[in-house]
C-alpha cells in the first residue's frame, strides 16, 4: 500500500497517533505530528511511497511537535524529538517540513553505522553511479536537481550510502532539497517539477523540496556501482568543465566527507579505498546547467562505449 491510497483525513489522523509508517530505501520511519504543513507535504511529496505493514520493524521515529506554554501564542515552535531528546534547537513553526527532512537525515548520519556514509549527492545511469560530495553553497542540489529532471536516476541528493560488504550504494530515494537562487533555476530548467512551499528565513535560507519521479521509487531496491566521484561548484559565467583530480586528494576529501568513517576503523579506510580505485576522479566548475547535465550525460555515453 502506498501513501496516496490514503485519504488526507487518514494521513492527518495517523500522523497524530500512533504515526504514520513510511519507507525510504532501506530505512522505514515512522512520523508523528499535529502540525499540518508536515501532513500537506507528506500528500504532496510522498505520494508513491510504500507504507510499513502493521508489524514491521520502524527504524527510527520522528516526533515534530508544537511548541507549549504561553508562547505557543505569539511565537508558535516546532521541536524535533528522538528517543525522548530534541537534539535540535526549536524553529517557527512553519519550519515544520524541512525540519522534518532535517531530523530524518540526522538519523541515518548518526545511527546507521551499517553503511559508510558521505555527505554527497548521488545519481545513477546504466548502473553506475556519480557521487558529489560538496560544501553548502556549491549548486550541488541544483545540480542533482537538474540531472534528475534530465533522465539521471536519483539515489539521494545528501547522503551516499555505502554498502561495507560489497561496495555498492543503496537509494535512498527522498525529495531533493533546494534553496534559494536554485528554486527559481530549477523552476525554469524543469517547469513540470513538483515542489513543496517555500519555507523562509530557515538557517539556509529560503528551502523547499522536489517530489522524486514516480519511476525511480520503483527502483527503490535497485542499488549501483560507483563510477565517478565529482566534486561540483557553480561558478558564475563558468563554462561547464571537468578538470581530473588525484586520487589520493579525492579519498581525503571523501573522508572529511563522511559522517562515519572513523566509526568504522580500517573497514572504512578500505571501503573507501576501493571505492576511489574504481571511480574517475574530477573537480567540475559549471555556470550553466543545460551544459553542466550536457557534460554528465557524455561521461555515461562514454561508459556505453
Amino acid at each position: 500500500m502506498i501513501l496516496s491510497e490514503l485519504s488526507a483525513e487518514e494521513v492527518r489522523r495517523r500522523l497524530h497517533c500512533p504515526g504514520l509508517a513510511i519507507r525510504t530505501g532501506p530505512f522505514n520511519f515512522r512520523i508523528r505530528s499535529s502540525i499540518e504543513s508536515v501532513a500537506q507535504g507528506l500528500v504532496l511529496l510522498y505520494p508513491d511511497y510504500q507504507l510499513v505493514e502493521d508489524g514491521q520493524f520502524v527504524d527510527f521515529t520522528v516526533t515534530l511537535s508544537q511548541s507549549s506554554g504561553l508562547r505557543r501564542w505569539w511565537y508558535p515552535q516546532v521541536r524535533f524529538v528522538y528517543d525522548g531528546e530534541s537534539p535540535f534547537a526549536v524553529l517557527p513553526l512553519d519550519h515544520a517540513f524541512p525540519l522534518m527532512e532535517w531530523a530524518m537525515n540526522w538519523c541515518i548520519s548518526t545511527q546507521a553505522h551499517h553503511y559508510l556514509t558521505l555527505h554527497a549527492a548521488v545519481v545513477e545511469r546504466e548502473g553506475c553511479a556519480v557521487i558529489m560530495p560538496a560544501p553548502p553553497g556549491s549548486g550541488k542540489s541544483t545540480l542533482c536537481a537538474g540531472l534528475v529532471s534530465r533522465g539521471w536516476r536519483l539515489l539521494s541528493d545528501e547522503l551516499t550510502l555505502i554498502s561495507l560488504a560489497d561496495g555498492l550504494i543503496s537509494p535512498l530515494g527522498r525529495p531533493i532539497s533546494l534553496k534559494n537562487q536554485s528554486l527559481d533555476v530549477i523552476r525554469k530548467f524543469a517547469p513540470g517539477a513538483c515542489l513543496n512551499q517555500v519555507t523562509h528565513d530557515t538557517s539556509k535560507g529560503s528551502v523547499s523540496h522536489m517530489k522524486v519521479p514516480t519511476e525511480h521509487l520503483h527502483r527503490i531496491e535497485e542499488r549501483a556501482r560507483p563510477r565517478w566521484v565529482i566534486f561540483p561548484k557553480y561558478a558564475p559565467l563558468a563554462k561547464a568543465e571537468l578538470t581530473p583530480r588525484s586520487k589520493a586528494n579525492s579519498m581525503l576529501e571523501l573522508g572529511r566527507n563522511s559522517f562515519n568513517y572513523t566509526v568504522h576503523g580500517l573497514t572504512g579506510f578500505e571501503r573507501l579505498s576501493d571505492l576511489i580505485s574504481v571511480s574517475d576522479c574530477y573537480d567540475f566548475r559549471y555556470s550553466q546547467l543545460e551544459e553542466a547535465v550536457s557534460v554528465f550525460d557524455q561521461l555515461a555515453v562514454k561508459e556505453r562505449g
